[in-house]
């Protein structure tokens, strides 16, 4: 190259925009294509084999696996586990949300994340521990029943019982709906409340008209995360309800792991638990953005 030579310098031609998000999204697509979509659809072709085991040829044939859950053996079992996550759901609701009121605006600004830490330390350790503990308490011959006789009330029988489920659920999934709430109630505008409360409010109007509304959507995240990992918790009924509580995640449970496999019912099992969860997901993404609008 001369010195009177004009200098070329190449340089790399940009990616049209429209392609930018693609790259972006491309190795998060690639994941939930390969560990989530891929599976799904397995499972969903799964679903219309009846009576399928392990190393058969999958040729689907119809929807009798589906017919199957209608079956007076099986529908029950869907009402308990559907029992089960709408109580579990309320229980955490009510016992979480003053936990989180007293967090967001009554602890000082200071001690607000060591007070949070403490709450949550019970999710550190194994589901599974916390139920073997609650199996400790709740045992005819446990910490409960000992406490009880101390003070000369009759003792309780309420391992392997729908109660022992629900206080099992309720305690595994309590700090997560205080959590939640507590990030809506620490965006409240306090100055509504002491607008309320200039206009001559009570403590209890203030709360229903402006502390609720304003925290709609977190009360809808809430409940929509306790509802799902309810509707799918295994550990808790297997261990504190006994043979009495099946549910759903149980029978799918044993569908494919049990002694009387059978791929093609527990994948029609686990369709239902996936479509119920689709339309929890689909009310709150229609109805979370509407309540937060109208708490504004």
């Amino acid at each position: 190259m001369t010195a009177d030579s004009p200098s070329r310098q190449t340089t790399p031609q940009a990616l049209p925009k429209w392609l930018e998000p693609f790259f972006l999204l491309m190795p998060a697509g690639l994941w939930l294509l390969l560990l989530l979509v891929l599976p799904t659809l397995l499972i969903f072709e799964l679903s219309f084999v009846p009576g399928i085991r392990p190393g058969q040829v999958v040729n689907p044939s119809g929807l009798d696996n589906y017919f199957r859950i209608l079956h007076p053996d099986y529908l029950p079992v869907l009402w308990r586990s559907l029992f089960f996550s709408v109580s579990t759901t309320f229980l955490t609701l009510v016992l979480g949300f003053p936990v989180a009121y007293w967090i967001a605006l009554k602890i000082p600004k200071q001690w607000q994340n060591f007070v949070l830490l403490s709450f949550v330390l019970p999710l550190w350790t194994s589901s599974l521990l916390r139920s073997y503990a609650w199996i400790t308490i709740l045992r005819p011959t446990g910490v409960l029943n000992t406490a009880l006789s101390l003070v000369k009330i009759p003792p309780l029988d309420i391992l392997n019982r729908e109660p022992a489920v629900l206080i099992g659920m309720t305690y595994s999934l309590l700090p997560y709906m205080v959590l939640i709430l507590y990030a809506a109630l620490e965006k409240l505008d306090r100055r509504l409340l002491e607008a309320a409360s200039d206009l001559g409010a009570t403590p209890s109007q203030a709360f229903w008209q402006v502390t609720v509304p304003q925290s709609l959507t977190g009360i809808a995240a809430g409940a929509l995360l306790v509802f799902i990992t309810s509707m799918g918790d295994f550990v808790n009924p297997e261990l504190l309800g006994g043979a009495s509580s099946m549910t759903v995640a149980r029978l799918v449970y044993n569908q494919f792991l049990g002694v009387t496999q059978n791929w093609g019912f527990g994948s029609a099992l686990s369709m239902i638990l996936t479509l119920v969860v689709s339309i929890a997901i689909a009310l709150l993404l229609k109805y979370g953005d509407r309540s937060a609008a109208s708490g504004v």
